[in-house]
């Protein structure tokens, strides 16, 4: 019987967006562009890409490779397979731009509601100047970085230095201070192309694990500094650097704008930008203002908004000036005079304003409500925050799984994870992620859904499908995610997670040929790695001799010598050399390549979930390469050929095999005759 051979990609995002039977028809279309020479470059595509869907139906051959031109600089570069399905997602989603939707291709529309992703290839220079400044401020005196800063905004000089990765590791480091352990980034003045790679790899890895969107940016984009996806890339660090803040649990004073418990649960779902519009409208009627700003672009234009707000939060710099000026350009450079006087930093210019620019307006509001938020703590409503926020285990669960459900790609931004899954729509994306197939969409409501027995419908076939694919969810109905039972919330996505990472290792041609892997199996691999090279195991994943850290170091040398640095690992024998070991081990993890989502914590308190997803990412890594490995030694698949042409090959198989089977008999029929003979 033969088994079932798999299609494997580095990038767990990237295989998540094709099918098993995509990703083998177009491994056959890649193999089938090799030119002369044995390789593949973007300039052999378009006869191959015409052909494929959805470029057959909307573009020829021509305008695929007008397409190509108008998407790539380099036209001889060399693609490897991975490389190959981001060019064909990228034009993809052209076409399903020119067909005038962004959903009519299940593959697509992630990468179409991206914010790192722009089907125009322009950028914005006042973007890019605002961001250089940014970083000059922000990195100035960093160690290493320091030799190349300040940057120059009117250069190239920001996509320059981004190519070796530091740039981009040191300023997700900003945005989340800790996120990444700075001994883990290669930072010599020359990197080789390996090590640039796991820059790359690292910084991609933890902007994920920080809440960026980094669908369609592989790590031969950030070498090549390709402008407009390093912009975006860093559009959303910045952006999450300045809406840290924006929290109910870090500015309690946010209270104030609630009334009662149940405005406290919503504004704790709304996103960061979406609280930040609450809070300005919330100052802007103190001041009178009739309009409600419902956006960071055209309600800003005319700056009337701007002076509103800064009048109330700055009395003491007010003027009827701004006002009272009737030209708008004239009124944004008042607007920004007067901010400065609360030390706020310049994201945009009166230009910015006038034109409405969504990021740098909302950067602009942003550094405003930092300096000055002009609200009081309530004592009769400091209560709701002191409810509304976690313990602290449960926060770090809390931001682990809606990390996780994001950077899966579903349609679905989730914000907090207590109040987003409660309708059961972002937990049925999920699974028909995890298991094509398992969810009858004409039985879901999409929200924004107002009868609540379509939410227990919703959230009773999410049940359903978890107890289809063996889940633990005995005595528990739709109405307790309905109701926000945030112990069985947090039971449920730990087996989603742990699912999704069962599925990648199951389908490894090289370890799980189908079968079901399980928690032993796991654990037994780990100690085997380990176990070569004399070292320590683990009895399990509650073992507390894990907190020191020293058995993953050994498990990731064990799989990679060279990712670990000895020299940097500390015995782990008090608690401040086992939270530098287990930053090391994050860092390193993700540098290898592992999409990780637990923090230092976790492994210092030897958390066994997040033990076992850990141990599990690091087997799914090591056994992709040995795939891959597999996957170059083997002969390269047949080309698609014509149904008349395989019809014809096929009768002539049958032909053979009818020769062969005659051909056996006469052989047969020699030895019966042979065997008569000697018994004669």
């Amino acid at each position: 019987m033969s088994t079932f051979e798999g299609v494997f990609v580095n990038d767990q995002w990237l295989q998540s967006q094709f099918t098993q039977v995509e990703l083998r028809k177009l491994r056959t279309k890649f193999v089938s562009a090799r030119n002369e020479s044995g390789t593949v470059t973007i300039q052999d595509l378009p006869p191959v890409l015409a052909k494929l869907k959805p470029f057959n139906e909307v573009a020829s051959q021509d305008e695929v490779n007008r397409m190509l031109n108008d998407s790539y600089s380099n036209l001889a570069k060399e693609l490897d397979f991975e490389a190959f399905l981001r060019v064909y997602l990228n034009l993809q989603s052209r076409a399903s731009a020119k067909m005038g939707t962004s959903r009519t291709f299940r593959t697509t529309s992630s990468f179409v509601k991206s914010s790192t992703t722009m089907l125009r290839h322009s950028i914005s220079e006042t973007e890019k100047a605002s961001y250089v400044s940014h970083i000059n401020n922000y990195l100035g005196e960093d160690k290493f970085l320091k030799q190349f800063l300040p940057l120059d905004p009117s250069t190239n000089a920001l996509f320059d230095i981004a190519k070796d990765g530091v740039l981009l590791c040191k300023l997700i480091n900003v945005a989340v201070p800790g996120t990444i352990d700075e001994r883990a980034i290669n930072t010599k003045k020359v990197l080789n192309p390996w090590e640039r790679n796991e820059n790359h790899t690292l910084c991609l890895n933890s902007a994920k694990a920080i809440g960026c969107t980094v669908v369609n940016i592989g790590t031969q984009d950030l070498a090549e500094g390709r402008p407009h996806l390093l912009l975006g890339l860093i559009s959303q660090i910045v952006k999450i650097q300045l809406l840290a803040t924006v929290d109910l649990k870090k500015t309690p004073e946010l209270a104030a704008m609630v009334e009662d418990s149940k405005e406290a649960e919503e504004l704790m779902g709304l996103a960061p930008e979406k609280v930040l519009l609450k809070w300005m409208n919330f100052q802007l009627k103190k001041s009178g203002y009739k309009k409600e700003v419902t956006n960071f672009s055209s309600d800003l234009k005319d700056g009337e908004a701007y002076a509103h707000l800064l009048n109330v939060l700055a009395p003491e710099h007010g003027t009827t000036k701004t006002l009272e000026t009737k030209d708008p350009t004239e009124r944004a450079n008042l607007i920004i005079e007067q901010a400065e006087k609360l030390d706020c930093k310049r994201y945009v210019t009166s230009k910015d304003i006038v034109e409405g620019s969504t990021n740098l307006n909302l950067a602009f509001v942003a550094q405003i409500f930092q300096h000055r938020n002009g609200l009081t703590i309530d004592k009769t409503k400091s209560s709701f925050a002191e409810v509304m926020t976690d313990d602290e285990s449960t926060s770090r669960e809390e931001r682990c799984f809606r990390m996780w459900i994001n950077s899966l790609g579903v349609e679905t931004h989730v914000n907090n994870v207590w109040e987003d899954v409660r309708n059961g729509w972002v937990l049925l994306e999920v699974l028909d992620k995890l298991a094509p197939g398992s969810v009858v969409w004409k039985q879901a409501t999409k929200p924004p859904i107002k009868m609540p027995f379509r939410k227990v419908e919703n959230c009773n076939q999410v049940i359903r499908i978890g107890k289809e694919i063996n889940f633990s969810l005995v005595n528990v109905a739709g109405a307790d995610i309905v109701s926000g039972n945030k112990k069985l919330i947090i039971a449920f996505l730990w087996q989603l997670m742990r699912f999704s990472m069962l599925q990648l290792l199951k389908n490894l041609r090289t370890h799980g040929q189908g079968k079901e892997i399980t928690d032993a199996d796991i654990l037994h691999w780990a100690n085997m790695k380990v176990k070569q090279s004399g070292k320590t195991q683990m009895d399990s994943f509650k073992d507390k001799r894990l907190s020191d850290g020293i058995f993953f170091l050994e498990l990731l040398s064990a799989v990679e010598k060279r990712v670990v640095n000895w020299g940097l690992v500390t015995k782990g024998e008090s608690e401040e050399d086992k939270k530098l070991n287990a930053t090391y081990i994050i860092s390193v993890a993700r540098k290898l390549g592992c999409s990780i989502f637990l923090l230092p914590e976790d492994i210092l308190e030897v958390n066994p979930k997040m033990i076992l997803i850990l141990t599990a990412s690091i087997m799914y890594w090591s056994l992709l390469q040995k795939a891959k490995t597999e996957e170059e030694d083997r002969p390269p698949p047949e080309e698609d050929r014509p149904p008349e042409e395989e019809e014809e090959e096929r009768k002539a198989a049958m032909d053979e095999a009818a020769t062969e089977a005659t051909n056996e008999d006469e052989v047969t029929q020699e030895k019966e005759e042979s065997t008569e003979h000697d018994n004669e």
